[in-house]
Order: structure tokens, then sequence, then C-alpha cells
């Protein structure tokens, strides 16, 4: 089952944003460190937005981790009522139950409208709030089973990277988890901000949420066929400009079309297809973002070929036009046609 369609994106504002990293004994210090690499360090000298990140518990007493480590929280719930998102870590021992405090104050937030994202088996806590009863959701892979036995008023999603159901956000297991934060920053505050983010973190500025979890590679001809695929993507993103079709990657892969999708599909987990739109809506983007090129021209450089096909496929993926993207993430940083390299160039 595809994950639901994400709702338009957000019109950042100059103003902080405030995010609230909800904390109570059994989160897990890899989610914790997620959060606080995204939302918690500076990065306004490089562009990218400033971030008011509060650890925020039912008390301020230091939150023991495992491994020795403990969070200090800096606020208290209450401080909920003035973030603008929230999310919630995963768990060591995925049945911890949350203190009852930190349901009652996550149900009043969503009633309130603010987004709750939860990392990993985040999911948990939200479904032990009655969040996620009726709604879709993800965790990961291995925990799929024992959230449906414990919580069989949720619908869950047995394979994708993040969800969204009712301005409630679930990731996927370690990885997914920066695929989400990275999401949520996109959907705020446009692909250039995240695309910074993900240069400092050294990590894909992009990966969809409907991309499968697991990727089975079992022998040294996968290894092979992962080099030779990751050399097709590589040559797809120069020429994202040309009009790439799927037969043309095969051709370059040396692979029949079909061998070609079963391989990209094992590799990546995604078809080659949903692969390339979405290169495409990335590098369109960045363009929207950061330069004043005509529609036209943006979609010429995207590699949609007309302005027509551009915006059927961000209304079908975004949920928006180019042009109210473009009013929405606009920023002056960049003059009109500035962009003389390709357009995926981070």
């Amino acid at each position: 089952m595809a994950p639901m369609a994400p709702g338009p994106p957000t019109a950042p504002t100059a103003r902080t944003h405030r995010i609230a990293l909800v904390a109570f004994p059994g989160i897990r210090a890899f989610d914790v460190s997620v959060i606080t690499e995204v939302w918690g360090t500076d990065r306004t000298d490089r562009g990218a937005p400033a971030f008011d990140l509060r650890r925020v518990a039912a008390d301020t007493t230091p939150i023991p981790m495992r491994g020795g480590l403990s969070l200090l929280p800096d606020r208290t719930l209450t401080w909920l009522d003035h973030a603008d998102l929230i999310l919630i870590p995963g768990l060591d021992d995925h049945l911890t139950p949350a203190p009852a405090p930190v349901l009652q104050a996550l149900r009043r937030a969503h009633t309130r409208g603010t987004p709750l994202a939860a990392l990993c088996g985040g999911a948990f806590t939200l479904a032990q709030a009655g969040l996620l009863d009726g709604r879709r959701a993800i965790t990961h892979w291995n925990l799929v089973d024992l959230l449906r036995a414990h919580h069989p008023q949720v619908t869950v999603v047995p394979d994708a990277l993040f969800i969204e159901d009712d301005n409630i956000w679930t990731a996927a297991g370690t990885a997914a988890g920066i695929d989400l934060c990275l999401h949520l920053v996109r959907r705020a505050h446009g692909a250039e901000a995240a695309a910074t983010i993900a240069r400092s973190m050294v990590t894909a500025p992009f990966r969809t949420g409907s991309q499968a979890q697991f990727i089975e590679r079992p022998t040294p001809r996968a290894d092979r066929d992962a080099d030779t695929l990751a050399a097709v993507r590589e040559h797809a993103l120069r020429h994202l400009h040309e009009p790439l079709t799927v037969a043309d990657l095969a051709a370059h892969a040396g692979m029949s079309p079909r061998s070609f999708a079963r391989h990209f599909t094992a590799a990546t987990g995604t078809t080659p297809l949903r692969w390339l739109l979405d290169q495409r809506i990335a590098a369109a983007q960045k363009l929207l973002e950061r330069t004043d090129l005509p529609m036209p021209e943006v979609a010429r450089r995207a590699g949609f070929g007309s302005e027509v096909t551009m915006r059927q496929h961000f209304a079908a993926r975004l949920a928006t036009s180019p042009r109210a993207y473009r009013t929405a993430f606009t920023t002056a940083s960049a003059p009109e046609g500035t962009e003389g390299s390709s357009p995926i160039a981070r």
C-alpha cells in the first residue's frame, strides 16, 4: 500500500521555528541524536532556517538513556503549547509505557493542530495515546507484528520509510528517522534548506516515504549490480534535463528494460520511473526556490519537457502547483539565471 499523499508545503516564516523533543525514560539515544543534529545545530550562516529545539519532559529531572548517557530537559510539558512541531523518539523497549502526563499532552497538541512526528518505535507512544486509532502508521519492519498485536486499532502499513495521516507522521527504523526529519524540514522550509542540512550531515538529501524499508543484497552479483546501478543513477542526475526514459537508463546499464527494472527495485526499494520522477521534482523545487527562471525553463531543466507535465506531477506528489511552491519558498539569494550547471548539483 502506498503512503498517503502529503499535504501542501507550508510557507516558511522569518521567525524561529519552535521544535519540541518529547523525553521520558526509555527513549533511544540514537533518535535523540538525529533530532538534535537536524534541528539543534545552528546552520543559519549557511542559509538554513533558525530553529529553537527544546527538550520537553514532565519535569526537568535528568533522564537516563542506554549506554550511560542522560538527557537534561530544559522545558516542561506546558511548552508544547508553543511548539510548531513535536517529535517523539523511539524506545529501547518498544512496550515501555509513556507517563500519563506525556500522553495527555500529546493528545492536546494534536487537538490544537500541532504536527506530531514519531521516529521508529515512537509509534508505540502515539498508539498508547490513542492517536493512531483508525489511522495509518509505520514502524521498523521488525516491529510491525508487535505494533499490530498490541494496538489492533492501528492500520499498520507494512513497508514504507515514513507516512502521514491527519498531521501525524511515523517513520521506520534508524536511517528512516533521518529521512523523515529532512522531509519535515523540506516541507516547511523548502528543498534547499533540507539539502543544506543533509550536506552538513553527509547524508542523502532525498528519499521518498514510499521507498521500501528492507533491501535484500544476498550475493556478490547483487553488489556488482548495485555498483552498476549507482553509476546509472549518477549518469541520470548529470543528464536530468534530457528526455531520459527507463529504457535509456536500462541501455546505459547494459540490461534489458525488464531486467533493469527488477534489479533497480531490488537495489533501491523503488521503481526506476518513480525514482526518476522524484529526482525531477527535487530539481524543479531547487530551481523554483533559487532562481527566477520562467516556468517553461524550469520544466525543461528538470526534464519534464513542458510546464503542463511539471504541474501535473507537482499536483500528484506535492499537492501544490509549481507557482504556489515558488511563492511559498522563493529566496532572494540567487539572481535570475545563476544556476548554470546541473539543476540537481548539491
